[in-house]
């Protein structure tokens, strides 16, 4: 089975890697300074982050297992990136600070709406049934 972390693939781990620590970090000062203001748009950064950090290590480690963990990552980042940002566009009042996904992820110039789509794709191009 093709390798997910060679080529073209060490860059989307390197953008998956950026994009964990910016959710991370943003999901701590969140949840440390404005938890009890909005506890499910800021658990969704936290979700955020903990999904970009699975992506990133499902795609730089080898083996099946981890192959599944970026499939399911990459997968739950999709869905998150488009509920949330439907919602966020719908009712502005339900986050009231953005999220990474929030507006299909504006802030961050949308990388957040085109990274699952470049991960999953990525992953069915490095499969192993060619």
């Amino acid at each position: 089975m093709p390798e997910t972390n060679t080529g073209p693939g060490r860059v989307l781990i390197a953008v998956y890697a950026t994009f964990a620590l910016a959710a991370t970090g943003r999901s701590v000062v969140q949840l440390a300074t404005k938890a009890s203001d909005a506890p499910v748009p800021y658990g969704l950064s936290a979700l955020a982050a903990v999904v970009y950090i699975a992506a990133t290590v499902g795609l730089a480690k080898s083996g099946a297992r981890w192959r599944r963990v970026a499939w399911v990552a990459c997968g739950v980042e999709l869905v998150g990136v488009l509920v949330v940002g439907t919602l966020s566009i719908l009712d502005s009042n339900a986050f009231p600070d953005d999220t990474v996904w929030s507006g299909f992820g504006s802030g961050y110039g949308y990388i957040p709406l085109v990274l699952p789509f470049a991960g999953l794709a990525w992953l069915h191009h490095t499969r192993g049934d060619r």
